[in-house]
């Protein structure tokens, strides 16, 4: 649906222009809609008549459509229009222009009442503009982006006291949830801000681990390595237990001063009267309220041109972007001896830690959140009435796991990347395949097994999944709505505009029994404003309506034969899910970019940048080149500039850090 422009004047309008009082709007990814716009088949129907603007053509849209409101001496939101008519705006306006795409490919501006360009209009200018700012910023060069200081994440956190401690507890269950930032992920440092209640719940999550580790033998003996005894001092086996975990923690080699810190910690407690257990104890719960243990941060680089990452920190951004989790003994080592900056060893470690089981957790975050499945079973369930194969809880996990199991598969075996939109194979448990009306000979009773599928069985990729059906259904039925909006968003990266306001449901109740959706869709449909965007989003979900909620196959709605036909508005035409997927292996490279986007952020735990858009086109030519195969796209990333440089001397603000220090200096001195 288009959204419909809010009832306000020009000057109120664009308040948000006003110099810093909008966020920068940095996710400028120029290709992803090119290609979009491809897929679905628009074509400008007024200037420019072939499609596409040239400099001339996009400054006298800005003309038609804004100098109204921003012009003269007093213009509306202190955004004159004519800043925007010179070739060099693309390189010293670039904040100005994203605000003015936003603006327009939200369907923000113009104001209601004021002439608007249409749907396709938008689309071309803002092609146009994302287009001629890349080629702007790529000019001069790859360079990295800003990596800001950020806290672990509440899952980061939980598994790297795991593995610090060797301690099977969730120690992070009951620190505040994370908020998605970034490219939709929660390890976004956008929002891995500190809390007031952040310091209080370390603590406690402090305490907690640290007991439970003291009672468990195989945590003690991970990180209790000496103990007092004939010829072992208190001091000297406090001294030897620290100098041990702080470099573990702290994930780099000691700095002056930082073992003797924790060692007068230590002293403290002792000279109180607690035992040798408590006082070490003491000092290490020390250690895990640290900012450096809480927050990844890298040394700064003075210098005015860029330079690679230092080892240890190189170490540290690949854990957590491939195990959510601290580096092990082995990334350590390397860094420590200087090696794993060479691209070969870097490519060897990828490898080797996509086969480790703690890859399970990358697995699992990054799949729940691009496919936006985490919220199955929480947020959002199938209703149990009418679909009672819901209410088993087996069933629900099997469901849950699918997609991230077969994400698994496809990386650590290295297979393609168009797997994802269609396969010979899935990942499935027998109750899984009972739903699906599968009969697999090969597969092992309730463990998830790999099994070849037959000809039609129409569960190939992505789409035939019951997490992806059921997220994006409605409890009670099906939407094409919904479903063509996921795979605008999740698979192409290409979401539509935003509805307009105060738009009626789909009519429900008896009297609708009769009528399949599709009908009842057709009353949207027959409306001009709702039609251009929905000839986008509805024959991409239609395709999937032999699908119910919890995915299993149907040929009958209401009654009448499913109609899962669909047509683009370039007259692309498809009938079920395996034309659409034929479709879309056409258009593969959209998903490509898409995901390659998804997973550089994730990666880099930030949102992306306008110049992070030319990494991306490096990233996608390299996997082209390598015939889509998921190695290449893991390696082109940790290979990246981004990924393995730092940019040069910046201003990082206010460091986050400075409260947790605080913190835990008065934390030692009420012991004193």
């Amino acid at each position: 649906m288009i959204a419909k422009r809010p009832a306000l004047t020009c000057t109120a309008s664009t308040e948000s222009l006003k110099p810093g009082s909008m966020r920068t709007i940095w996710a400028v990814l120029a290709v992803p809609i090119v290609l979009a716009v491809q897929l679905m088949g628009s074509s400008v129907t007024a200037q420019p008549t072939n499609g596409k603007f040239s400099f001339d053509e996009g400054t006298h849209f800005v003309a038609t459509y804004c100098s109204m409101c921003h012009t003269g001496k007093a213009p509306a939101g202190h955004f004159n229009a004519a800043e925007l008519a010179r070739q060099a705006s693309f390189h010293d306006k670039t904040d100005l222009w994203n605000k003015v795409i936003s603006r327009v490919r939200n369907s923000e501006m113009p104001p209601r009442g004021v002439r608007a360009p249409s749907l396709e209009q938008r689309e071309a200018f803002v092609t146009w503009a994302q287009n001629s700012l890349q080629m702007e910023v790529c000019a001069a060069g790859i360079s990295p982006g800003v990596a800001p200081i950020r806290r672990l994440s509440r899952a980061q956190y939980s598994a790297t006291v795991r593995d610090l401690l060797n301690l099977h507890v969730d120690a992070g269950s009951a620190l505040p949830a994370d908020g998605a930032g970034g490219e939709g992920f929660d390890n976004a440092a956008e929002t891995l801000f500190l809390s007031p209640i952040h310091a209080e719940k370390y603590l406690d999550a402090a305490k907690l681990a640290l007991s439970s580790a003291a009672k468990d033998p195989r945590a003690r003996a991970r990180f209790l390595i000496a103990k007092p005894g004939p010829g072992v001092s208190p001091d000297a086996a406090a001294r030897s237990i620290l100098a041990e975990f702080l470099p573990r923690a702290f994930r780099r080699p000691l700095e002056n001063g930082e073992l003797a810190f924790y060692l007068d910690v230590f002293h403290s407690a002792a000279r109180r009267g607690d035992s040798f257990d408590d006082s070490i104890l003491f000092a290490l719960r020390a250690v895990l309220m640290s900012p450096e243990f809480l927050f990844r941060s890298e040394t700064p680089n003075p210098g005015a041109q860029m330079r690679m990452l230092d080892d240890y920190a190189l170490a540290s951004r690949l854990s957590y972007f491939l195990w959510d989790s601290m580096p092990d003994s082995l990334l350590m080592a390397l860094a420590e001896t200087g090696k794993l900056k060479d691209p070969e060893i870097l490519k060897g470690q990828v490898a080797r830690m996509l086969r480790n089981s703690k890859s399970f957790d990358f697995a699992q975050s990054f799949v729940e959140q691009w496919l936006r499945t985490r919220d199955l079973g929480k947020s959002i369930e199938p209703d149990t009435g009418l679909f009672p194969a819901w209410k088993d809880a087996e069933l629900q996990g099997d469901i849950r796991y699918q997609p991230i199991l077969f994400f698994r598969e496809i990386f650590a075996n290295d297979l393609s990347l168009l797997n994802f939109l269609d396969s010979k194979f899935t990942i499935a448990t027998r109750k899984l395949q009972k739903l699906y009306g599968l009969d697999i000979p090969q597969s092992h009773g309730s463990q998830p097994d790999r099994i070849e599928l037959p000809e039609g069985s129409n569960r190939g990729g992505l789409l035939g999944m019951s997490a992806i059906l059921a997220v994006s259904s409605h409890p009670q039925r099906t939407s094409p709505v919904l479903r063509g909006k996921w795979l605008l968003e999740s698979i192409l990266g290409t979401p539509p505009p935003p509805p307009p306001p105060n738009v009626p449901p789909l009519a429900e109740g008896p009297a609708q029994e009769s009528h399949t959706v599709r009908e009842r869709l057709a009353q949207h449909r027959a409306n001009p404003a709702c039609a251009s965007c929905h000839s986008r989003i509805d024959p991409l979900g239609f395709a999937l309506e032999n699908y119910d909620v919890l995915g299993r196959w149907r040929s009958e709605e209401a009654g009448k034969p499913v109609d899962a036909k669909g047509e683009l508005p370039d007259g692309t035409t498809f009938d079920g899910p395996e034309q659409l997927k034929a479709v879309l292996l056409q258009k593969k490279d959209v998903f490509l970019r898409n995901l390659t986007n998804k997973l550089l952020g994730y990666a880099l735990g930030r949102g992306l940048s306008l110049q992070d858009s030319c990494t991306v086109d490096e990233i996608v030519a390299e996997v082209k080149r390598n015939d889509y195969s998921a190695s290449s796209l893991l390696n082109a990333i940790v290979l990246s500039t981004p990924f393995r440089y730092q940019p040069g001397e910046v201003s990082r603000g206010p460091d986050p850090k400075q409260t947790l220090t605080a913190h835990s200096t008065q934390e030692k001195q009420r012991t004193q």
